[in-house]
C-alpha cells in the first residue's frame, strides 16, 4: 500500500494530525513509540486547553483513545522511524507526486506520498543518580508547564543559559525560593534576562550536579560538588528543573531537508513545509519559536490541511 501521509510521532501534534487526516479521508499511517510525547512524565498538566488538570499518563491515554477511534488510520506503535528515503516520483491523475519510504527500528517499511514529521525533541539529561527515579515526582523539564505545581516550595534550576534563567523567571510567582545552579563560573544567559531575577533567587556557580535525592517517591534534595572547594553539598529542595537544553528528534531527515545548527527542521510557518517537497514538520522538531503542546497541535493541523490541499486541490504554493 502507498499511504497519502505518514505521520511520525504520537505526541499531541501527531495525534491531532492523525485525527484531521482521518477527517480528510487520507490514507494514513501513524508511527510512534508511544502516545503522549514528553508530557507522559508530567504529574499534572494544567495548561492543556479545555482540561483543567490531567496527569501525563492519562493525557497519553486520552490522545491514544481518540486516535484509535478514527477510521482509516494504520497505527504502528511501539516503533521509532529511523530513516526516511526519497523515492522516484510517481504520476497520479496527471500530477507528479513525491514518494518516500519510512523504515522503523523494528525493520518495517512504509511507502508514502507525503511525510509529516512530528517527532518532537528530547531534553538533555543530567545523567546522575536519582534523576530518572524522580522524573515527574519533583524532577521536571518544562517550567512553563510545571511551575504552578511548585507553589510554596523551594526549588532548584540547573542551567546557566537563557533556558535556565527563563525557568527561574517562570518560577518566581510560585516558588518560595529558587536556587539556580550552573557548572560554569559565569552565567551564559542574556544580561537583560539576568536582571529580571529578584531577591528570592540564589545563584551557585561552579556546581557539578552529583545526584537527586528523595524520600517516599518525592524529591527532598540535590547533591552537588562545589568545584572551588571540591566538597559535596546537599541542597534541600522539593523540586529540580533541568534546563540544560533540548535536541530535536530529526536524525531521520538529516541531509535531506534544511536544518538549523541545532538540528531543528526549517519550515515555512504558513504551511509547515520543509525545503523538500513532500515533507512537512511541526512541533518541537521544527524551528518553532515556542515549544508547547497547544502550539504543536495547531501547527500539525495546519500541516495536514496543507497536505490535503497539495494532494487533492492542486495547491503547490
Amino acid at each position: 500500500m502507498i499511504y497519502d501521509v505518514a505521520i511520525i510521532g504520537g505526541g499531541p501534534g501527531g495525534a491531532a494530525a492523525a485525527i484531521y487526516a482521518a477527517r480528510k479521508k487520507l490514507k494514513t499511517v501513524l508511527i510512534t513509540d508511544f502516545f503522549g510525547g514528553q508530557s507522559l512524565v508530567s504529574a499534572d498538566i494544567q495548561n492543556w486547553i479545555g482540561t483543567p488538570s490531567i496527569s501525563g499518563y492519562d493525557f497519553g491515554k486520552m490522545l491514544e483513545k481518540q486516535v484509535r477511534s478514527q477510521e482509516g488510520i494504520t497505527i504502528e506503535d511501539g516503533s521509532l522511524a529511523k530513516t526516511i528515503t526519497s523515492l522516484p516520483t510517481v504520476t497520479n491523475n496527471e500530477k507528479t507526486l513525491p514518494q518516500f519510504s519510512v523504515t522503523t527500528d523494528t525493520g518495517k517499511t512504509f511507502t508514502t506520498t507525503t511525510v509529516l514529521l512530528v517527532s518532537g525533541s528530547h531534553h538533555k539529561r543530567l545523567n546522575v543518580p536519582g534523576e530518572k527515579d524522580f522524573e515527574g515526582k519533583g524532577v521536571a523539564y518544562c517550567s512553563i508547564c510545571d511551575a504552578p505545581l511548585f507553589q510554596g516550595k523551594d526549588v532548584a534550576v540547573i542551567g546557566g543559559g537563557n533556558a535556565g534563567l527563563e525557568a527561574v523567571i517562570d518560577l518566581l510567582p510560585y516558588a518560595t525560593h529558587t536556587t539556580l545552579l550552573h557548572r560554569g563560573g559565569v552565567l551564559k544567559g542574556d544580561q537583560v534576562t539576568q536582571e529580571k531575577i529578584n531577591k528570592n533567587v540564589s545563584i551557585i556557580l561552579n556546581a557539578q550536579i552529583q545526584s537527586v535525592v528523595g524520600k517516599d517517591s518525592l524529591v527532598t534534595g540535590l547533591v552537588y560538588l562545589d568545584k572551588a572547594t571540591n566538597k559535596e553539598i546537599t541542597l534541600p529542595v522539593q523540586g529540580v528543573f533541568v534546563e540544560i537544553g533540548a535536541l530535536p528528534n530529526s536524525g531521520m531527515v538529516k541531509g535531506i531537508v534544511n536544518m538549523t545548527e541545532r538540528g531543528e527542521v526549517v519550515v515555512d510557518h504558513k504551511s509547515q513545509r520543509t525545503s523538500l517537497l513532500g515533507i512537512w514538520a511541526s512541533g518541537d522538531v521544527s524551528d518553532v519559536l515556542y515549544r508547547q503542546n497547544n502550539i504543536s497541535v495547531g501547527d500539525s493541523i495546519k500541516a495536514i490541511l496543507d497536505i490535503y490541499a497539495f494532494l487533492h486541490l492542486g495547491n503547490s504554493t
